[in-house]
């Protein structure tokens, strides 16, 4: 998906302020969707595209901090915190949520989008980290039960006949099963398969195998 399918959505129950940031992000080319409460928000059914999220601090009902620790238990999206007050012990809070920007009203426009476009880049690298490894975890699941349990013996530095042993097998067979490891994990090399398999994490702990 391109940056045409982006949304940013905006949370504040002040109908002016949603309409004057809409006005500033719509001219400068985002689409944007506009909700009057945290829980209007959090009930709503978002597309599966990059985004980000405006969000009021102080508002009646759920308020900025709850809706941030609704939404960060569903979904991973950055958020801009926008708030009319100057509330440190917020501002931590938020921080330490993972929000990536903390801006007063009025919003400086200038400032509102360079912290837009910081927040959608971050949101675009991990969506596209996140279909990464999900392609990468496919490939290590398509390996057989006695597959995964070669592997990381393979890329600990184990030669083959040391692997055969460790398993009570022969290294002819050892040899076959590395064969269509390389295959299945589409690696081009053994150095790929041990970056592979350390992105996996292989060498910390056993992933599930096949049902």
């Amino acid at each position: 998906m391109g940056p045409e399918n982006e949304v940013v959505y905006i949370v504040d129950d002040d109908a002016k302020v949603r309409d004057a940031l809409s006005s500033l992000l719509r001219a400068n080319g985002k689409v944007v969707r506009l909700f009057a409460s945290g829980t209007e928000f959090v009930t709503f059914e978002r597309k599966d595209t990059a985004a980000c999220l405006v969000l009021d601090l102080t508002m009646p009902g759920m308020n900025g901090l709850e809706v941030q620790r609704v939404i960060s238990a569903q979904i991973s999206i950055p958020i801009i915190f926008i708030t009319g007050r100057g509330d440190i012990p917020a501002t931590v809070k938020a921080m330490k949520g993972g929000a990536v920007d903390f801006l007063t009203k009025p919003v400086d426009e200038t400032v509102l989008l360079a912290a837009v476009e910081n927040a959608l880049e971050k949101d675009r690298v991990a969506r596209l980290e996140a279909l990464g490894h999900a392609d990468l975890l496919a490939r290590y699941r398509s390996l057989t039960p006695r597959e995964q349990e070669v592997l990381p013996l393979l890329v600990s530095g184990l030669l083959n006949k040391q692997a055969a042993f460790e398993l009570g097998i022969t290294e002819y067979t050892v040899q076959i099963h590395r064969g269509h490891i390389m295959r299945k994990m589409k690696a081009d090399s053994f150095a790929t398969l041990v970056k592979l398999a350390t992105r996996l994490k292989l060498e910390q702990s056993r992933l599930p195998g096949k049902e």
